[in-house]
């Protein structure tokens, strides 16, 4: 069965040739058919406003809290961990948002595009030493409740967190070489 990247706006072509070059088969994801026909699914980065407005015109917010309440892995990078937020620091209030993990997110966190950078970042569940982690207008996680586990931290701020089948991340993975992150997802059931 198929892997998908939630394709509606973003950096989602970059997911998918992450997954493909760990032979894994992946589709791009724009209706809800395509949500409930896949294994798990990634919520690239992007423009999280954008991104929650057209899941709500496309009718995808459901089935996405679908596949989680199934047990299905749902993976959110950068935006993606917005949209998956239970409540969103400086959001807009017409904001849609799946708000299925038990987090609380900033945007740009880390300041503008013009403060994008690249550090190296212990991962709890990845192993082979630190991932390489492309930070671009990143938010951060700044509360969790009980359930979810940090995985990874930056100059003191979480960056990375697990609740049960879902996982996200404030930097790019896709944007590396570094497979890891997607083989550690595929393998989330």
């Amino acid at each position: 069965m198929a892997f998908g990247v939630l394709a509606v706006q973003g950096d989602f072509r970059e997911h998918l040739q992450a997954l493909r070059r760990l032979d894994i088969e992946a589709i791009a994801v724009r209706t809800p058919e395509e949500v409930a026909a896949v294994e798990g699914l990634i919520i690239p980065g992007g423009e999280s406003t954008t991104i929650g407005k057209l899941m709500a015109r496309y009718g995808l917010l459901e089935p996405i809290r679908e596949l989680v309440e199934a047990g299905k892995p749902l993976f959110g990078t950068c935006a993606g961990m917005i949209v998956m937020a239970k409540t969103i620091g400086s959001a807009a209030e017409d904001q849609p948002a799946l708000g299925v993990m038990e987090i609380a997110v900033e945007r740009n966190a880390f300041g503008r595009q013009i403060d994008s950078f690249e550090a190296d970042i212990e991962v709890k569940g990845i192993k082979g030493g630190p991932v390489r982690a492309v930070f671009i207008r990143a938010p951060i996680i700044t509360g969790v409740d009980g359930r979810v586990e940090v995985l990874a931290e930056h100059d003191g701020r979480v960056v990375a967190a697990r609740q049960g089948n879902m996982l996200v991340l404030s930097f790019h993975p896709e944007l590396t070489d570094d497979p890891r992150v997607h083989e550690y997802f595929v393998t989330m059931r």
